[in-house]
């Protein structure tokens, strides 16, 4: 199985940016220990700062489930939601590292989440595996 492992704006700053929200560690580090706990699994790894660069790849991967950090963008990208809906059936888990439906009230609105298989956030790079964990078990 292939799974991309999507990530929207600011999440190449993990690492650097609230580190009490988001954690210390980097993407790539959070992208090698995916590998290592994942061996027998086909990673393709992408991040972008920029909604249409996101709506491309995710209307163009070759994957056979993504798992999406959309960062903001999960909070007001109809045109991502849109991207998702046309991938149909493509399977695509939801993922966040902190719990945002315990922070700002903005952060509680997820427009992507009903086009989403599921959802795991609050539960920091661990929200990755487990997403990639329901693609790999094929759960619906």
């Amino acid at each position: 199985m292939k799974i991309a492992v999507i990530n929207g704006p600011n999440l190449n700053m993990l690492g650097v940016r609230k580190k009490e929200i988001y954690g210390t560690e980097s993407l790539q580090a959070i992208n090698r220990e995916i590998v290592e706990r994942f061996p027998k699994t086909e990673f393709v790894f992408f991040q972008s700062n920029h909604e249409g660069a996101l709506i491309d790849y995710i209307q163009t991967t070759d994957a056979d489930g993504v798992v999406l950090n959309a960062g903001a963008y999960t909070h007001y990208s109809i045109a991502i939601r849109d991207a998702i809906e046309s991938r149909h059936p493509l399977r695509v888990v939801e993922v966040h590292l902190s719990d945002v439906n315990n922070r700002e009230d903005f952060r509680k609105v997820s427009v992507i989440r009903d086009v989403c298989v599921a959802t795991y956030a609050g539960y920091g790079k661990e929200s990755y595996m487990k997403g990639i964990a329901y693609l790999l078990e094929g759960k619906e």
